[in-house]
């Protein structure tokens, strides 16, 4: 076949989608972002996803290229064998069949993927787990999410719902999670939980609008309260991580979303913690991811590339 093939690539977010041309050899060769504004309702922010959709595939013609699948990915509970959106807070969706309603619009083969899912898939073949074959990427932002991938491949579950790291019991006295449940990893760790814990020590004081990426600043400015409760996270994310790699012995931990911006002020606490956690289990390399919001995008095309059996030396990217 000739070169001339993409991939339709749409990252949908709550706020807003990243969309892409991809070539099966992960390059890129256009991008494009629209706001979602999922507060239309899902029938709008499926109309938008078609028509932005349809938009790319008109580009990629009109640009001499051929469009030769569709990889869509979002956020929530994602059966990718039926191509549905079982469930999604940030964007509303419940039950929508979005691969078959891409089909029927654009007449393209079509994937749809869980968001983190598929940037593990990305960081995994293209990105910093490119090589290692066992991956566990971690995406720490809002809330945090994990992508088991095993050569080149992400596990789904049987529900759709594999990789909720987040939802792993690190602090059984802890605060109480958005799922219901008090000590979760992600009430304790990502980056939301960090800015509350910093308001709540800092009492009459607080800024209320501190970040994660403040108390980090803070934090190797020598602040003592912002370094307790910096520590705190990594403590807590430490353990998280002892017990994946517990369960899943990966020879990479990649790192992604808002939190791993704080690079090696996060990362060397980081590793030293989960050093001293290691017992008979292999440590793993512990790197941050390194194709940024890329990421989703690539990882959508990559699915769609899959589903229509084109996997071309993506490793030579």
């Amino acid at each position: 076949m000739s070169d001339d093939r993409v991939v339709v690539a749409l990252d949908v977010g709550g706020t807003g989608m990243k969309c892409a041309l991809v070539r099966p050899d992960g390059v890129v060769v256009s991008t494009e972002r629209h706001p979602t504004d999922a507060a239309r309702g899902p029938a709008a922010v499926v109309g938008t996803i078609l028509d932005v959709a349809g938009g790319l595939a008109e580009k990629a013609r009109a640009d001499g290229l051929t469009p030769i699948a569709v990889g869509i990915a979002v956020p929530g509970v994602v059966d990718e064998a039926r191509g549905v959106a079982v469930w999604s807070a940030n964007v509303g969706f419940r039950d929508v069949p979005l691969r078959d309603l891409t089909v029927q619009r654009l007449g393209l083969p079509t994937a749809l993927g869980h968001d983190v899912r598929v940037g593990g898939l990305a960081e995994a073949r293209l990105g910093a787990g490119r090589g290692t074959g066992h991956v566990l990427f971690v995406a720490i932002g809002t809330g945090i999410a994990a992508a088991h991938v095993v050569d080149g491949t992400a596990a789904v579950g049987a529900h759709g719902a594999a990789g909720e790291i987040g939802h792993i019991l690190v602090r059984p006295d802890g605060p109480r999670c958005g799922c219901g449940r008090p000590g979760c990893l992600e009430a304790v760790a990502s980056a939301s939980a960090i800015g509350r814990r910093y308001a709540e020590l800092a009492g009459d004081t607080a800024d209320t609008q501190v970040t994660a990426a403040e108390v980090a600043d803070r934090a190797a400015a020598g602040e003592p309260l912002a370094g307790q409760v910096w520590q705190e996270a990594v403590e807590a994310l430490a353990d998280g991580l002892a017990s994946g790699q517990a369960l899943f012995d990966v020879a990479t931990i990649v790192l992604g979303g808002g939190l791993a911006q704080a690079g090696e002020r996060l990362l060397t606490p980081l590793r030293a913690a989960l050093h001293e956690r290691m017992t008979f289990h292999r440590e793993p390399q512990l790197v941050a991811a390194a194709l940024g919001d890329e990421a989703g995008c690539l990882g959508a095309a990559l699915l769609a590339l899959d589903a229509v059996g084109v996997r071309d030396h993506q490793e030579k990217r």
